[in-house]
C-alpha cells in the first residue's frame, strides 16, 4: 500500500458506482497531490466512489455455493470448484479480500483526515451538511470493509488467539509503519461498531425518506441538526438522488452481520452474544415494523415485472440495498440449460434438492412426508420449483420441457455435454424466465439487478441468534420471537397451507431441532446468494459433505456421488494473502495456513 501513497500522492481510479449511475462523473486515472483534494470536490467525492466502486457483492458469475454441498460448476478451472477439492491455500485464494479492501480503507482514511478541509460546495449551510453526509459515509464504507476483512481472513494463532486485521484508522503515507502485527478480533469489532455508530449520527435512514416530495415531514426532522437548512438545500444533500449509497438502514444491515458472525460459535471468543446479535437484527425489522413488513413477494424480487420502473436507487419492499439495473440476457445465457441456448454452470445438488421439505411442512426424511423417491418433485415446497430446474420442469419464455436424465434425447440430459447438468439439475434462481436467449431465432432481454441486503436475511439472522439466546418461542423487547420469523416464512412460501403447518408445531418447543429448521431455512431461503458458504464455516459444520446427483434412466430415480470436497479443520477461517506475510514479519498468519 505505501507505494500508492508514497510521498502524499494519491491515485485516482476510475469509479463505477453501484446503484445510481448518475452520482458520481468518473475522473480519468490521475496523480494529483492530496492538497489538490481541498478545493476541488469532485476530485474528494469520486475518491469515495473509488469505495463504492469496490464494495464486495454478490456476484452470481462467481457463486461460492459450488464449494458447498448446495452446487457443482461445470468448468473444472472454477476457482471455487478447485478450492473446495483440496487446491486452497494462501497464495490461491479466490475468497482473498486483503489488499483491496485495505487500499479502499485507506480511501476512507484519506476522506476523513481533510473532510473538514474541502470546499464541498460555496453555500455555507449546504457544506455542513454535505460535509457530515461524507463523514458518515466514510465511517459507514470502512465499517463494511473491516466486516468483509474479518469475514475472509480473521482466524486463530497458533496459541488459539482469534485475530482479526490491523486496526487503522489514520491516513497512511510513505513515513508510516506498516509492519504491525494484527489486532484481536474483539478489538477489530468494536471498531468496527465505533464506525457504524458514527455513521448512524450523521446518515439519514433512508434517503427516500428524506426526500420532501414524498415526506413533507423530512425538512422538519433536519432543521433538528441544521436550522438554517432550507427545502431546496435537504434535497440538494439529502434527497432520493443519493438512493443507493450509504444510509441508515445499510449501516444497521450490516451490523446485524457483523453481530451474527460474531455470536457464531467459530468466533465466540469476540464476547458478542447471541442476544446482541438478535437485537442488532431487530434494530433492522424495526424499520418495517416487523413480521408485518415481510414482503409477500420477497421469494422472486429478481423476477419483479415492474424492475424497469426501479430508478434512482429505489427498491422494492423485499430489498434494502441493490446494484444497478441493467437490461440483458446474460445470466440466462450462462445459467439456462442447453436446450434454452444455455451453459448450465451451477447445477444445484440433489443435497439441496433434499433439504426443501414437503409441500405438507415435513422433512422429506419423515414418513410423514408423503415423499416418493420415484416421484421426487411432486408436492415440494413451492420454492423449490422457483429456484431449481428439474427433470420434467417447463423452463423459458417457450415453456421448453427440460429433460435432464441420463438417458434424455437432449442435450440437457445429465453430462451429455460440456455444459451439460452433472447433478440433475439447473439452477434457476435469479433467472427471468421471460428472456429468450435466441429459441427458435428470437432473442430477448430483461432487467437484472443483484440484491446486496434482503430484509429476508435480517428475519433469518433474528431467527437464528433469538433462538440460541432465548428459545424459540420467547419474544423479546422485539415482540416476536424464533417460532413467528420461521412460520411467516414458511407461511410465506406457501409451506403447510393446508396442515397449519404441523411439523414446525410439532419442534416449536425445542431448540435443538429448531435450530436445526432454522439453518435449514436459511439455506432454502438464501440458496445460491453467498451465504453458504460462510454459514457452514461460521456454525463449524461439516465442510466435506459429498455433494450428490440425481441420475434418471429408464424413469427410474437413482441418487450417485458427484464431488467430495476436501477441507481441512482449520479452514473454517481463511488465510492471510501469503505475498502479505511475505512483506511483513509482524503479520501472523492463521494456524494450518
Amino acid at each position: 500500500m505505501n507505494n500508492i501513497f508514497k510521498a502524499g500522492v494519491f491515485s485516482l481510479i476510475a469509479c463505477a458506482f453501484v446503484a445510481c449511475d448518475d452520482v458520481f462523473e468518473p475522473l480519468p486515472e490521475n496523480n494529483l497531490p492530496i492538497d489538490f483534494m481541498v478545493q476541488n470536490s469532485t476530485y474528494a467525492e469520486n475518491t469515495l466512489g473509488n469505495v463504492y466502486a469496490y464494495m464486495p457483492a454478490f456476484d452470481v458469475n462467481n457463486l461460492s455455493e459450488v464449494a458447498t454441498d448446495d452446487a457443482v460448476h461445470n468448468q473444472a478451472d472454477n476457482s471455487w470448484r478447485r478450492i473446495a477439492s483440496g487446491s486452497w491455500t494462501s497464495q490461491f485464494n479466490p475468497t482473498n479480500r486483503w489488499e483491496m479492501a485495505r487500499m479502499c480503507i485507506q480511501y476512507c482514511n484519506l476522506i476523513l483526515s481533510v473532510v473538514d478541509e474541502v470546499a464541498w460546495v460555496k453555500d455555507p449551510v449546504a457544506n455542513v451538511c454535505f460535509r457530515d453526509r461524507f463523514y458518515g459515509e466514510a465511517h459507514a464504507l470502512r465499517g463494511i470493509l473491516m466486516y468483509n476483512l474479518l469475514q475472509a481472513h480473521a482466524g486463530v494463532d497458533a496459541s488459539g488467539q482469534l485475530l482479526g486485521i490491523p486496526v487503522v484508522t489514520a491516513f497512511e503515507d510513505g513515513s508510516s509503519n506498516f509492519n504491525v502485527p494484527r489486532d484481536t478480533y474483539a478489538d477489530c469489532y468494536q471498531a468496527m461498531m465505533e464506525d457504524f455508530n458514527t455513521a448512524l449520527e450523521y446518515l439519514p435512514d433512508d434517503f427516500h425518506s428524506y426526500d420532501l416530495y414524498t415526506n413533507p415531514n423530512a425538512l422538519d426532522e433536519l432543521k433538528k441538526r441544521y436550522p438554517e437548512i432550507t427545502e431546496g438545500i435537504a434535497n440538494r444533500v439529502f434527497g432520493e438522488t443519493f438512493g443507493g449509497r450509504m444510509c441508515g438502514q445499510i449501516v444497521k444491515a450490516f451490523k446485524s452481520r457483523a453481530a451474527l458472525m460474531a455470536a457464531s460459535p467459530a468466533f465466540a471468543q469476540s464476547g458478542v452474544t447471541w442476544q446482541d446479535a438478535a437485537d442488532a437484527a431487530a434494530d433492522v425489522l424495526k424499520g418495517i415494523n416487523g413480521i408485518a413488513g415481510l414482503d409477500p413477494d420477497g421469494l422472486t424480487w429478481y423476477a419483479d415485472p415492474n424492475m424497469k420502473d426501479l430508478n434512482a436507487g429505489i427498491c422494492p419492499k423485499e430489498v434494502i440495498w441493490r446494484t444497478s439495473k441493467g437490461e440483458s440476457n446474460d445470466l440466462e445465457k450462462t445459467y439456462f440449460p442447453p436446450t434454452l441456448y444455455g451453459s448450465g454452470r451451477v447445477n444445484p445438488s440433489h443435497n439441496l434438492a433434499m433439504a426443501f421439505p414437503m409441500a405438507n411442512g415435513y422433512p422429506t426424511s419423515d414418513p410423514k412426508s408423503g415423499y416418493d423417491d420415484q416421484n421426487p418433485y411432486d408436492n415440494r415446497d413451492p420454492r423449490f420449483y422457483h429456484y431449481i430446474i428439474h427433470n420434467g420442469a417447463l423452463e423459458g419464455s417457450t415453456n421448453a420441457v427440460i429433460n435432464t436424465a441420463a438417458d434424455s434425447p437432449t442435450n440437457d440430459g445429465l453430462e451429455k455435454i460440456a455444459t451439460s447438468t452433472r447433478t440433475g439439475y439447473y439452477m434457476k434462481k435469479h433467472l427471468r424466465m421471460d428472456v429468450n436467449t435466441g429459441v427458435g431465432g428470437s432473442e430477448t432481454k430483461q432487467f437484472h439487478y443483484t440484491a446486496r441486503l434482503r430484509y429476508t436475511e435480517f428475519f433469518l439472522n433474528y431467527a437464528e441468534a433469538m433462538n440460541e439466546a432465548q428459545g424459540p418461542m420467547a419474544s423479546g423487547s422485539a415482540g416476536y420471537s424464533a417460532y413467528d420469523v420461521v412460520k411467516a416464512l414458511r407461511q410465506r412460501a406457501g409451506v403447510g397451507a393446508d396442515n397449519g403447518d404441523e411439523y414446525l408445531e410439532s419442534i416449536k418447543g425445542d431448540k435443538e431441532k429448531m435450530r436445526e429448521l432454522i439453518r435449514n431455512e436459511r439455506r432454502l431461503e438464501l440458496c445460491f446468494e453467498g451465504f453458504r458458504f460462510y454459514d457452514l464455516r461460521r456454525w463449524k459444520a461439516n465442510l466435506n459433505e459429498t455433494v450428490q446427483g440425481i441420475r434418471i434412466e429408464g424413469g427410474v430415480y437413482t441418487p450417485f456421488d458427484v464431488e467430495t470436497r476436501n477441507f481441512k479443520d482449520y479452514m473454517i477461517y481463511g488465510p492471510i494473502p501469503y505475498s502479505e506475510t511475505l512483506k511483513f514479519s509482524n503479520l501472523q498468519q492463521n494456524a494450518g495456513w
